[in-house]
């Protein structure tokens, strides 16, 4: 029984890598994105920190556990709280040996006004063409009333990308949080379509404390 048990848990943590490495198309709103859950892997794809410099996120994530965090872009105000939560934390997370990452569409010229600003210390890769939120299931359009909205009124200036439809929309992640080993393999994960909730910092450290405990 055992034996079968733990066949089967093994088939199923294949099945779940396999998930993870298909491509995921970008969901059609925020309530349908496909993300990776506990189980799957980090996937391996490369991004840019705010030097312009190739990070690949497998590699990143060998060097030691990491808390991966994805965020709309420095002009979010939800976003930018949740920064400064993660950046009074970060101290504790680094004596449990872990990395802080954050993820977002901004091009590495925003990001570095980003850690000048809020005075970051932990590493920040730019997503503008939207690969690593594919691949962890959090791209979705936005609305043509929230597009122009954002355009509008918050400066907005990403790369439009084309629906299914042919119409031009801003693509946002989902915020998320992810907590993987060094292996890659996520242990926790944090996704909420809206975009107001953030988990709370305690959460997010006691994710990490089970994780190397």
């Amino acid at each position: 029984m055992l034996k079968t048990l733990l066949i089967a848990t093994a088939l199923t943590l294949t099945s779940l890598t396999s998930l993870a490495s298909v491509a995921k198309p970008i969901a059609s709103d925020e309530n349908h994105v496909i993300p990776l859950l506990n189980g799957h892997q980090i996937p391996a794809i490369t991004l840019q920190d705010v030097d312009g410099k190739a990070v690949d996120l497998s590699q990143l994530v060998a060097q030691k556990p990491t808390v991966f965090f994805f965020y709309r872009g420095g002009w979010c105000p939800f976003c930018n709280s949740q920064m400064g939560q993660l950046k009074a934390i970060e101290p504790k997370l680094i004596e449990l040996g872990f990395q802080l990452v954050g993820i977002s569409p901004d091009t590495p010229e925003k990001m570095r006004a980003s850690i000048t600003t809020k005075k970051l210390d932990y590493l920040l890769l730019s997503d503008a063409s939207m690969a690593a939120s594919q691949a962890f299931g959090l791209a979705y359009y936005t609305s043509e009333k929230t597009t122009q909205t954002y355009q509008a009124k918050l400066n907005v200036d990403n790369t439009l990308f084309t629906t299914p439809q042919g119409d031009k929309r801003l693509v946002l992640p989902v915020p998320a949080v992810y907590v993987a080993d060094k292996t890659g393999l996520i242990h926790f994960q944090y996704v909420n379509p809206n975009y107001k909730v953030r988990p709370a910092p305690e959460l997010i450290l006691t994710a990490a404390e089970l994780l190397v405990n």
